[in-house]
């Protein structure tokens, strides 16, 4: 059997090991320690100064962190954006709160701003205003940040940015994990940087920051014995962990310029093929291409191609099946416009790793001409 192509496997450094030896040699091996510190200053300086970064366990301790920060409890609702991975959405159903879940527009298959307005002001005329937005980065392409901070602002519900998939991306040259009230990054074993598993929050205020982190260490309050006021979360970082986040920033900028050069040459191998587009940066959009997508013109031709890769050990994957089809959510409030649906069914995600080789990107692209011919 020929060798696996993976979608988006981990790729090392090589600077990982001396972060990770020095927690070994000087045993910091608790959820506290010099690289943690490290690992957040790094991201700090790497977003913007003015942000405040708390490293933790992952993404989703993020977004839940997030939501309790920002009072979300039983009975409100929060705002999804419905095309994305169920992390973005099951930490509202951990506070008791109810989803509602927003379509998405075509120029960057994010929330619509449009859809996101008719929710709003039907859950007001409900007598329900939604507590919080969670818009994502989908696949590293920004949201229309101003279009949807407007509408956010005009009503005065708080934005969650989930850059989980755009570490790297800049909308109108702002780096991507800053625009929200509260941003969460993801570092899992798949995302363009990896501490294997692991995420951040991202807060304006250091008082935040102190929050997220008191919260994420067991909400421990300041006395000589264990002394609790508030429910707390095991949700902190490990110093091993970030000792490898901090190789991996080492390289971050190369993994960007890598899978953003697999995306071209994906662009440039099907540009002549009627039967495949892709998704095109709007002005001012600067995606990390954290993977390369591509849309068929039929469901049928997307799942064909699908199994025709996986005969050839070729790893793709259908785009995110959109929360509002999920068993799970049945019943949640929703409001489409039918674009979420249409990406699901004609879309496919293909190997997109920094690490991908010259050979494998030919032999993808070889597999998927024959396909095409067969």
């Amino acid at each position: 059997m020929k060798p696996k192509i993976w979608l988006s496997s981990p790729h090392m450094s090589g600077n990982e090991q001396s972060y990770i030896k020095e927690a070994f040699d000087s045993n910091w091996v608790a959820p506290l320690g010099p690289n943690v510190n490290g690992f957040e200053s790094d991201l700090q300086s790497y977003l913007n100064n003015n942000i405040h970064v708390a490293a933790l366990a992952s993404g989703t301790s993020a977004l839940h962190l997030s939501l309790i920060l920002l009072g979300v409890k039983h009975g409100d609702e929060v705002i999804c954006q419905s095309k994305t991975f169920s992390a973005s959405a099951n930490p509202i159903v951990y506070q008791g709160a109810t989803p509602i879940f927003v379509d998405s527009e075509r120029d960057t298959w994010n929330i619509c701003p449009e859809q996101l307005e008719i929710a709003i002001k039907d859950r007001i005329a409900n007598g329900t205003k939604p507590k919080a937005i969670i818009a994502v980065h989908l696949y590293g392409m920004p949201y229309k940040v101003d279009e949807i901070n407007e509408v956010a602002s005009r009503y005065d519900i708080p934005i969650i940015e989930d850059s989980a998939e755009s570490l790297g991306s800049r909308y109108k040259e702002k780096k991507c994990g800053t625009f929200g009230d509260f941003s969460i990054l993801s570092f899992n074993g798949n995302k363009i940087i990896t501490t294997s598993g692991g995420g951040a929050i991202v807060t304006k205020t250091i008082e935040n920051k102190e929050k997220a982190v008191f919260l994420a260490t067991q909400a421990r309050d300041n006395a000589p014995h264990y002394l609790h006021s508030h429910i707390g979360y095991n949700y902190r970082m490990s110093n091993i962990v970030a000792g490898i986040g901090r190789g991996q920033m080492t390289i971050l900028d190369s993994h960007v310029a890598k899978r953003r050069s697999n995306h071209e040459f994906y662009f440039n191998a099907f540009k002549n093929n009627n039967k495949i587009t892709f998704l095109k940066e709007p002005n001012g959009f600067f995606s990390n291409r954290w993977l390369s997508c591509i849309l068929l013109d039929s469901k049928s031709t997307r799942e064909g191609l699908r199994l025709a890769l996986e005969k050839e050990n070729i790893e793709s994957r259908p785009l995110w099946k959109p929360m509002h089809q999920q068993p799970v959510f049945k019943g949640a409030p929703r409001y489409l416009n039918g674009v979420s649906d249409e990406l699901f069914e004609k879309g496919l995600c293909l190997p997109s790793g920094s690490n991908l080789t010259d050979a494998e990107l030919d032999r993808v692209v070889s597999a998927i001409n024959t396909y095409f011919v067969s």
